[in-house]
């Protein structure tokens, strides 16, 4: 539960540094969205799902 919150945690703060980093830019980046074809959305998500996948596979062969 403590590795589960640790990632939680980390989550959050890679989330949330682009808010606090450039929120003007995160503002007209967010109001794009709506624009683009649902087609391309599912494309990036599922490029974010497999990277964050990658991610945690070489954690976890790295930490063994």
């Amino acid at each position: 539960m403590d590795y589960f919150l640790c990632v939680v945690g980390l989550v959050l703060i890679v989330e949330g540094l682009p808010y606090f980093i450039a929120p003007a830019k995160m503002k007209e980046v967010l109001s794009k969205i709506p624009q683009l074809p649902t087609a391309t959305l599912r494309v990036f998500g599922i490029a974010a799902i497999m990277a964050g996948m990658l991610l945690v596979f070489i954690a976890k062969r790295v930490m063994e």
